[in-house]
């Protein structure tokens, strides 16, 4: 196999390569001059490579394809052969798609539905990063649904963080004393950057805190209908274990659809629970 490190456009064309071919079970030079803007030459020259350097014996042309095709004992060098990296390169593919109209990435047979991007501004975004970069204090206008008039606090930010909902950024409040998150669509005006701040990363316990969130089937469900929740989500012996931060269990929860205020009257919408609320409630409701 090629020896690392691999130039990083390189190894972008052979993951693609391997992606491409382990979840469409055909693969041709199309893909990748596409997807690339290359020619068809190197196109050839990139999958011959990876047949002969990078993973010999993973793929095999079958001419009633016109194509690659996985070998039967296919086994990815360069992916994890999970269903999320081929979803990761059609999303790449709508994206591009969206602000290059008539761009054709090979992809046109999918369609990913995202939510709606919430209203971020450049300026409000750069003076944060710049604090987390330089561990400095920020000024913000910020407002929320409890305080919906503009309001300055003073922050220490340390992280961003994107969830399936929002951006939000993680940060010590100097007015409440303790590390809370603040959505990013809700800041108002440029940030001012202030002076270095002694209230880092390392001292925000529910951050560095690791968690596990426990989900299993709804007991209300058949056992039959138990064990097709169990393969729908990967659950092994019957629970799905997600390792996350303490500061970010909340929003776990609403990644899976999990109201911890009430439960789906049938069983079938509901279809999975939270096993261990017990041990996690002080970090859903604070």
């Amino acid at each position: 196999m090629q020896t690392w490190p691999m130039k990083w456009d390189l190894l972008a064309r052979y993951r693609l390569i391997e992606i491409v071919a382990l979840w469409e079970g055909r693969l041709t030079t199309n893909h990748l001059m596409n997807s690339f803007g290359m020619g068809r030459q190197q196109a050839s020259k990139d999958i011959r490579n990876y047949r002969e350097d990078v993973a010999p014996g993973n793929l095999e042309y079958d001419s009633s394809l016109k194509g690659y095709k996985p070998a039967e004992h296919f086994s990815p060098v360069l992916t994890t052969g999970s269903a999320d990296e081929y979803l990761h390169v059609m999303s790449r593919s709508q994206d591009l798609r969206q602000t290059f109209h008539g761009l054709d990435l090979g992809f046109a047979h999918s369609e990913i539905l995202t939510p709606v991007s919430r209203s971020i501004e450049p300026q409000v975004l750069r003076p944060i990063l710049q604090g987390i970069r330089e561990q400095k204090r920020v000024e913000i206008d910020y407002v929320s649904l409890s305080s919906p008039d503009v309001e300055t606090r003073v922050i220490a930010p340390h992280s961003i963080v994107y969830t399936p909902l929002r951006w939000h950024v993680r940060a010590f409040c100097e007015k409440n004393k303790d590390y809370r998150d603040f959505v990013l669509s809700r800041f108002r005006a440029e940030s001012d950057v202030l002076l270095p701040s002694d209230n880092t990363v390392e001292q925000d316990v529910d951050w560095n805190t690791e968690v596990d969130v426990v989900f299993t089937p709804d007991p209300r469900l058949t056992k039959a209908q138990q064990a097709v929740i169990e393969h729908d989500y990967g659950m092994k012996s019957g629970m799905l274990v997600i390792t996350t931060r303490a500061a970010l269990v909340k929003y776990v929860l609403q990644a899976y659809g999990i109201d911890t205020h009430k439960i789906e009257p049938k069983a079938e919408a509901q279809q999975i629970v939270l096993a261990n609320a017990d041990e996690i409630k002080g970090y859903v409701f604070g």
